[in-house]
């Protein structure tokens, strides 16, 4: 056995403590063993794996919607599941201790493994004895004529060069080594792994620690530098407000039907689109949130999240007819939310309000429900002297001498079409400042575990010995770290390429 081989078995032997301190010393030995150790990582991962899992199948506070699901629990289980922290697992303590743990774990077992694997690639195994050899995954052993072992040997080489090889001629006393590997990097590959573990780590660590998840409700008009966060208590979820480095207003929503005759039900919905306006320090800046389709701006994320299920109205047409005999044929205005529409007799009509079931409470008009049952327009009329009326536009049409129908400023008002839009939109803000490193380590993780996988480390040998006139033996072997049958071509085909069919081959 060569001496880098009795090396590695020297790197194993433990030291001997002091006797003063032997006690003490074998407990820290114990503990960093038990640190470092491979089926402590493991089970660590598979606690973690499940307290992820927990996270899935139990609804995080975060998560839009729950309230409801936390009403629907029984005592017990919202007692239960508040005490461990099962709502917001993410940020529980155990779970940042599981996961500075098994940190602490890849890097402790990285620095104990690294340097045997390291003297792979800084000091190959170049020469190999006969019987280490033939105790070889596969090994051959046959003859070969030549005029000395030198010629002999460059013939090997020639040959495994040819294979695609870059061999190594080395002599020790009266023998001669070839040696070759393939793939040596593939050694290291565990640890380029174990980075990638490490910094998809760190980015879930920055996201549990430093991220935010809110919700921003938004009509058109409104103004917001805040969004609102759920805070669990056991007695029952909150709600805080987290202040935003910049100013959201909303300019405008829409939402796109499959059945414009139908709701505004999620499932006759095309898309939501929310229009809203960014404003701080540096300027200002429009922007657009499309259900599949969310807004990033210095590090925080707008989606879609929900909406409320009140029907309005994203525009109107009114009908005008002119009241009295002989009067001019009817004409069709198009009027925007909160917008106007001035007509060539001076009369300007502004669009109010919208009511999508209609109905008088005392004196107050109002909407019975948020249904579009009995749709009108709330508008007010200023005429061309100044004079400022309330009139009502309804879908339907209203009987003959219906006070909220009669004539306003010389026009009676019906309302002929309008587009479909909920009261607001409910956007969910979310900074993530682990998303990147997270995607970082996921890439990494996804490459390094391809070339551990799919590549192999495998070292080829080759002894030629003199066996008296000029005839030679050669005992050749391999062995790698994985893929056995890969090996085994490969082997066959060097043999072949040296020396044809070798007269006798051993394989385990």
């Amino acid at each position: 056995m060569s001496a880098i081989e009795e090396s590695k078995k020297s790197l194993r032997a433990k030291p001997v403590a002091p006797a003063g301190g032997r006690a003490s010393s074998s407990l820290l030995v114990r503990f960093l063993e038990l640190l470092s150790s491979v089926r402590f990582g493991v089970s660590l991962l598979v606690l973690l794996v499940l307290a992820s899992m927990v996270g899935m199948l139990i609804m995080q506070q975060e998560v839009d919607g729950f309230a409801k699901y936390y009403a629907a629990l029984t005592p017990a289980q919202q007692l239960l599941y508040g005490s461990l922290g099962f709502f917001d697992i993410y940020h529980a303590w155990y779970f940042n201790a599981l996961l500075l743990v098994l940190s602490l774990n890849i890097i402790l077992a990285s620095i104990d493994r690294f340097p045997q694997a390291w003297t792979f690639i800084s000091r190959p195994k170049l020469d190999a004895s006969a019987a280490w050899l033939r105790g070889q995954p596969q090994h051959a052993e046959f003859q070969m004529p030549g005029a000395s072992r030198a010629s002999v040997a460059a013939e090997i080489a020639q040959a495994w060069r040819s294979t695609g090889l870059k061999p190594v001629v080395s002599e020790k006393g009266n023998r001669t080594f070839i040696f070759a590997q393939r793939n040596a990097w593939n050694r290291l590959g565990a640890y380029a792994v174990h980075v990638a573990l490490l910094t998809i780590f760190t980015g879930g660590f920055l996201t549990s620690q430093f991220g935010r998840t809110g919700q921003m409700p938004l009509a058109p008009g409104d103004k917001t530098r805040e969004m609102s966060e759920v805070v669990f208590n056991l007695d029952e979820p909150s709600k805080r407000s987290v202040e935003l480095p910049f100013e959201v207003t909303c300019t405008d929503i829409q939402q796109k039907l499959i059945k414009k005759d139908g709701g505004i039900t999620a499932n006759n919905t095309i898309d939501w689109l929310t229009r809203i306006k960014i404003k701080d320090e540096s300027g200002e800046r429009e922007a657009l949130v499309h259900m599949n389709k969310p807004y990033d701006y210095r590090g925080y994320r707008f989606f879609q999240a929900s909406f409320i299920n009140v029907g309005r109205a994203r525009n109107i047409t009114l009908r005008l007819t002119p009241a009295g005999a002989g009067s001019a044929s009817p004409q069709d205005v198009t009027i925007a939310r909160d917008g106007s529409a001035a007509l060539g007799d001076g009369t300007t009509i502004h669009f109010d309000e919208f009511l999508p079931d209609f109905t008088i409470v005392g004196r107050e008009a109002t909407t019975a429900s948020g249904d579009y049952a009995n749709p009108a327009a709330v508008l007010t009329v200023q005429t061309a002297a100044g004079e400022r009326k309330r009139a009502y536009a309804f879908a339907q049409e209203l009987p003959d001498g219906a006070p909220v129908g009669a004539p306003v400023a010389g026009y009676k008002y019906r309302l002929v079409d309008f587009e479909k839009v909920p009261d607001a939109h409910v956007l969910s803000v979310q900074r993530d400042p682990g998303a990147t490193v997270f995607y970082i380590g996921g890439a990494l993780l996804g490459l390094s575990l391809s070339a551990v996988f799919f590549f192999s480390h495998q070292r080829f040998w080759a002894l030629v010995e003199d066996q008296g006139g000029d005839t030679f033996g050669v005992v050749s072997g391999a062995n790698t770290n994985r893929n056995l049958q890969a090996l085994e071509d490969r082997f066959k085909n060097l043999t072949r390429a040296v020396h044809g069919q070798p007269e006798e081959v051993k394989q385990s």
